[in-house]
């Protein structure tokens, strides 16, 4: 199944969705496709002479180049790439040579310029099968549609948001893999929850089960008014696009934007170079940050959805999951839902009126720094019995995180500081901080801000003596 092959042409807005629709009507058949009447006479008198060469097999192979090059020149109006100001093309009947201007070969797909027509043997640029199958653009070119993109896109008051899968938006298991616990979830549709019937799935094809986060599909229509989405897994292709289809089953959201493992330039990682949208105004949500490793100024790290016992079990967790507890994360405050929050002050933020810069000078990723900034805002935190012995403190993830939301993190304990941070109420600096009338707070009360975007109440975050822990 093919979300580009299957899904109805629509009036392109984007770059991407040009490419999609337009490559997948014309490209993928150019050798049979039909031209304008008048360009098909021209071929046909080609072709013609070709013959009438007594079957001179090298002569009529250039007038057949010719033909496939004034094809895709032909194709290429609907593409919109913008033609060469000095480029001219001379057809000579004889087939003895063709004189062109030099094409900066735009891109290339099935081996020919989708230009000028010439054959291309090297695969230099960056490919996008995700697109089209076989489609590789220059870095030229792909400056050249992101900066097109971009304007289109602010003209629409919309953003670029890119959505992991696994864990942020839903969670799979495979069938053998659920236990006992689970087994409820085998059973008759009839009589599961509304709530499951509306968002678990049994694939049987692929053996497996998904199970759609709380609120996705509310998220999804109201992401759609504020961004152009994609979505990004390090999942197979096959598996990408039928989840796709569950999250979007008309193809109202993604259309082509599906990428998967198989389109990555770089193992392991996911990057924003096979993204047709400029990073100043990216937004990523996904579970992982590692992934992003020149990405991380774009993140927004979900917190992960673990429904499946599976799940709890591949990251460490030794509780029962939600599936097997019989429950689920909340419709309105879950992950879903606050991020959604945050995504509209952002956008709101990024293009308000009585901002100085230009739209297009504008940089989403200085919106979300400034957003994050406020969370905990006013915080002085002091850390004691978190960190390794002998490790910098200024490099451990929960300093940094702090440090992000807009806290100020220190060695030592002095009058300003709010909150000590800590794994053992035994400490000097836990002492302290009691009997001081200070914050005494677990490592998790970080944690929960940074994924809640909001300061949580500290006596949710108790801090227990570690043999009771």
């Amino acid at each position: 199944m093919s979300l580009t092959a299957d899904s109805p042409v629509h009036s392109p807005s984007t770059s991407g969705e040009d490419f999609a629709a337009f490559l997948d009507a014309e490209l993928d058949s150019a050798s049979d496709a039909s031209p304008h009447p008048e360009e098909a006479e021209e071929e046909v008198v080609e072709e013609e002479e070709a013959e009438n060469k007594g079957g001179d097999t090298d002569d009529y192979d250039l007038d057949s180049e010719k033909i496939k090059r004034r094809k895709v020149e032909i194709l290429e109006s609907s593409l919109d790439v913008e033609a060469m100001t000095s480029q001219e093309v001379e057809i000579q009947t004889s087939g003895a040579s063709s004189d062109k201007d030099v094409c900066s070969h735009p891109g290339v797909i099935g081996g020919l310029c989708i230009r000028c027509g010439l054959k291309m043997d090297d695969e230099s640029g960056v490919a996008f099968s995700y697109i089209h199958k076989n489609l590789r653009l220059a870095n030229d070119e792909i400056a050249r549609l992101r900066d097109k993109d971009l304007k289109n896109l602010l003209r629409k008051k919309k953003l670029y948001l890119v959505l992991d899968l696994d864990h942020t938006l839903l969670n799979s298991s495979r069938f053998l893999d659920l236990t006992v616990d689970e087994g409820y979830l085998k059973g008759s549709r009839d009589d599961l929850s509304d709530a499951l019937k509306n968002s678990l799935y049994k694939l049987d094809y692929m053996h497996m089960m998904t199970k759609l986060r709380p609120f996705v599909h509310s998220f999804l229509k109201e992401a759609s008014d504020l961004f152009e989405m994609y979505i990004y897994t390090m999942g197979e292709r096959a598996y990408a696009l039928q989840m796709a289809k569950l999250l979007d089953p008309e193809d109202v959201y993604f259309n082509s934007r599906v990428i998967a493992q198989g389109d990555c330039t770089q193992r392991h990682q996911k990057g924003l170079d096979i993204v047709l949208g400029q990073e100043s105004a990216v937004l990523i949500l996904d579970d992982t940050e590692a992934v992003w490793g020149k990405h991380k100024e774009n993140l927004i790290l979900m917190e992960r959805y673990h429904f499946f016992a599976s799940s709890c079990r591949q990251f460490g967790f030794g509780s029962k999951s939600l599936s097997e507890r019989k429950t689920d994360e909340s419709e309105s405050e879950g992950a879903l839902a606050t991020v959604l929050r945050v995504l509209q002050q952002i956008h709101s933020t990024f293009f308000d009126t009585e901002h100085s810069a230009s739209l297009v000078d504008r940089d989403v990723r200085q919106v979300l720094i400034t957003v994050r900034k406020e969370v905990l805002k006013g915080c002085k935190v002091v850390f004691t019995r978190v960190f390794p012995t002998q490790f910098q403190g200024e490099n451990h993830h929960l300093w940094k995180m702090a440090e992000r939301l807009g806290a100020i993190c220190s060695s030592e304990v002095d009058p300003s500081v709010t909150h000590v941070v800590s794994l053992d109420p035994g400490t000097e600096k836990s002492i302290w901080a009691v009997q001081e009338g200070k914050y005494l707070v677990h490592p998790r009360w970080i944690e929960a801000a940074n994924y809640l975007w909001k300061k949580q109440p500290e006596e949710s975050y108790p801090v227990s003596n570690p043999k009771n822990q």
